[in-house]
């Protein structure tokens, strides 16, 4: 029998104003719950040798954007944690990372229909091996043609494209 998965909602997140100052905390499950507490979170762009970005395949039972390719790595920043922290600790969790150097890109708010967030992105360089967890329903590196190629199809997640668009991610490749 299959058990199924889901995220912890009784996980403690921070609040933070737009600055990413820490006001106070919610539940993963209140920041979920269209609320729109501003809560913050880190991305991070891989990008490999040979020009290829490293995208996540979000699993069915994940409560947003279930079954759509996301950015490399991507969670929340936990309570008491600070953005490098996170980003090192979800690297580290979800492709098995812990040699790469980070640069961060910017910091910006994203809300959809049920949550706020406040993104710290950052990219890195990485030709080092990449072991995708069982949070994750795989991964694996993206062409700049293919990524273009299935651009507003619904293949990727809406934070994920105007993500790449806001950053210009495709010129870097």
């Amino acid at each position: 029998m299959e058990i199924l998965k889901r995220d912890n909602g009784a996980e403690r997140l921070p609040i933070v104003d737009a600055e990413g100052r820490v006001v106070g905390s919610a539940t993963r499950a209140e920041c979920h719950d269209g609320s729109m507490l501003r809560h913050p979170v880190v991305h991070l762009h891989v990008i490999n040798g040979r020009g290829e970005l490293y995208l996540q395949h979000r699993p069915e039972w994940k409560q947003i954007q279930p079954d759509r390719w996301d950015t490399a790595v991507g969670g929340h920043v936990d309570w008491g944690e600070e953005c490098e922290q996170a980003l090192w600790r979800e690297a580290r969790e979800e492709l098995g990372m812990s040699e790469f150097e980070p640069q961060h890109v910017c910091t910006y708010e994203f809300c959809s229909a049920c949550e706020c967030e406040l993104i710290n992105v950052y990219v890195c360089r990485y030709d080092g091996e990449v072991r995708p967890s069982d949070e994750l329903d795989g991964g694996r590196f993206w062409s700049r043609a293919e990524i273009e190629a299935n651009l507003g199809r619904g293949v990727f997640t809406p934070n994920f494209e105007s993500e790449a668009a806001r950053i210009n991610l495709l010129e870097m490749l």
